[in-house]
């Protein structure tokens, strides 16, 4: 056959599987590796041969056969983690969808879910890996990254609520800071009465916002239970995974799925990776730090990292006189509750710290209200 025959012919090819799939355009080729399930063998190629009616080029790696589907033959998994990387780094696949990877420091996966309340999909940054070992720091480059990750699906858009865990309230101010320097962030609102872009568990079943931005470990339960909540736990049936490895300068595409995946879940972890390759994510990345640190997202970086420094041994400061406290202000970190509460008694403001419902709260007298919320905002306590 010559050169211009078989130019002709992949090209009748790929208009048969568009016609055939839906996907015009050359198919992205992503390897999957099928040994280390706990539902076996034939639940990954199940998978694979679902993905490969949709447009995708699967590289089975593994020990079983399917029409369709391209096998690479290995003998066990770590045999087959091996075989991935080396198909990688070759350019052989696009991407690949493993259920375990070791990612360096600063890059940690972005999921996909779908939602229980109206089945709406939504991001869940971060899922897997550390993007830095602050975990504040952590928290602002987990936005980024589910921005992007979002865009490269084409979600043009993409809103974003900050998970009611330690350290939100942080980076919420730290967001709101990049946002007004020009990055372009929009916020969620809350489904919850008193709204703001700080999420509560309502809003992780309604899928409230696109992205939901959190720390690695509680995404990763998130991410689980929202999967498999209606299999008991062992099975996950829903949703697209744990996602890929996103961080600054990245640019190997990983998928990460858990052993408890089922074969709906990988199959869709295989799509979504051909659709990031489709869409040039890490181009989309790129673009998304290079727009934060216009915006200075380095000088917030660095303001974080001093502020998480130990602090020097402060002075004994006693509380002035009691009173009652019929005021509150929210917002406050519970690591710094505490300390927030001092600076109001330097000022010659009594105040408690608490729990409230929502979170920390640091209660005052009414009157001290106006003048306490200035004092903690010129602290960095509030926003």
């Amino acid at each position: 056959m010559s050169k211009l025959e078989k130019q002709v012919a992949e090209a009748f090819l790929e208009m048969a599987n568009g016609l055939e799939s839906g996907q015009f355009g050359k198919r992205p080729k992503v390897a999957l590796t099928g040994m280390g399930s706990e539902h076996g063998e034939e639940n990954a190629m199940a998978a694979a041969v679902e993905a490969a009616g949709k447009g995708v080029d699967v590289y089975y790696i593994g020990s079983l056969e399917h029409e369709g589907v391209t096998t690479v033959h290995v003998a066990n998994d770590d045999e087959g983690h091996e075989k991935m990387d080396e198909l990688l780094a070759s350019g052989e696949v696009d991407g690949g969808v493993t259920m375990h990877y070791p990612f360096p420091i600063g890059v940690s996966t972005v999921g996909r879910v779908v939602t229980p309340g109206f089945g709406k999909e939504m991001f869940v940054a971060n899922t897997t890996g550390t993007s830095s070992a602050d975990r504040i720091e952590g928290m602002i480059l987990n936005a980024i990254a589910g921005i992007a990750t979002a865009k490269a699906t084409g979600i043009e858009d993409p809103t974003v609520g900050i998970l009611n865990v330690d350290g939100a309230r942080q980076t919420e101010m730290a967001l709101k800071e990049l946002r007004d320097g020009g990055y372009g962030i929009t916020f969620a609102e809350s489904s919850r009465a008193d709204g703001g872009a700080v999420m509560r568990g309502n809003d992780v079943l309604r899928g409230t916002p696109d992205i939901m931005v959190t720390d690695s470990l509680t995404g990763n339960v998130l991410n689980k239970m929202i999967s498999a909540f209606t299999t008991g736990g062992s099975f996950e049936s829903t949703g697209y995974g744990y996602g890929p490895g996103i961080g600054r300068g990245y640019d190997k595409l990983v998928m990460i799925v858990s052993r408890a995946s089922g074969a709906p879940v990988l199959a869709n972890a295989l799509v979504f990776a051909a659709q990031l390759v489709r869409n040039k994510v890490f181009s989309v990345v790129a673009k998304e730090f290079e727009a934060a640190d216009k915006a200075g997202l380095n000088d917030i970086l660095a303001k974080r990292r001093e502020a998480a420094k130990p602090k020097a041994e402060e002075e004994e400061v006693k509380a002035p006189e009691k009173e009652p406290c019929g005021a509150s202000i929210l917002g406050v970190e519970v690591m710094d509750l505490e300390d927030a509460v001092k600076v109001l008694w330097k000022n010659g403001i009594y105040a408690e710290g608490g729990m409230g419902c929502t979170g920390p709260v640091v209660m005052m007298a009414e009157a001290n209200h106006d003048k306490a919320y200035d004092l903690l905002k010129q602290a960095g306590y509030v926003g």
